[in-house]
């Protein structure tokens, strides 16, 4: 089963911390967690701007209520201790798992401290994560770097020609915006 991910952090420095992950998986089964504990005194203005506010935790009612709503949804608010237990819970409905991310070299590690270590994982879980900048440049015929600047967004629209419920930055939408780009590029 691929697991399509996203997770939301206080930062791009090597002591962040995890704010949100969101995960959709092929069947439309859904993860969304919020941590409670991290470090609030790392986040810059644009991550307060842009990303915080699209949290629970930060009092938006609308993602609650919506979430509220969706019987298809894990919602988890609360400690990575928790978190880990919830989400290792979720994942045992899989056989076997495999994550898809866009440019996931921070997105898998967070994910990986999530459980300590990567052999930390469940079982059922490869501690390779598939990255879709890679399909993006391939699809386009751009360098990863030029992929990487390229709005996810705009491609939803030029590709797939929709657009997305939610609001960008926030962990689920990022992760169902990261699953329509790989149904339609790979073909799944």
């Amino acid at each position: 089963m691929k697991l399509f991910f996203d997770t939301e952090f206080t930062g791009l420095h090597k002591r962040t911390s995890l704010i949100s992950i969101g995960i959709i998986a092929e069947n439309d089964k859904r993860f969304y967690a919020e941590f409670s504990t991290y470090k609030e005194n790392q986040c810059d203005d644009w991550i307060r701007e842009n990303v915080l506010k699209h949290t629970i935790l930060a009092g938006n009612d609308t993602l609650s209520a919506r979430l509220g709503e969706d019987s298809n949804t894990t919602v988890v608010l609360g400690s990575k201790a928790d978190i880990r237990y919830e989400l290792g819970e979720w994942m045992k409905q899989f056989e076997e798992v495999q994550f898809v991310s866009d440019v996931c070299h921070y997105d898998m590690v967070l994910l990986i401290d999530i459980f300590g270590t990567a052999f930390g994982l469940p079982e059922n879980v490869s501690s390779a994560c598939h990255d879709i900048n890679q399909d993006i440049a391939k699809h386009y015929g751009i360098s990863d770097r030029e992929a990487f600047d390229k709005s996810r967004e705009d491609i939803v629209s030029e590709l797939c020609g929709q657009q997305i419920d939610g609001e960008k930055h926030n962990a689920l939408y990022d992760a169902e915006v990261i699953k329509v780009i790989y149904a339609e590029i790979c073909g799944e």
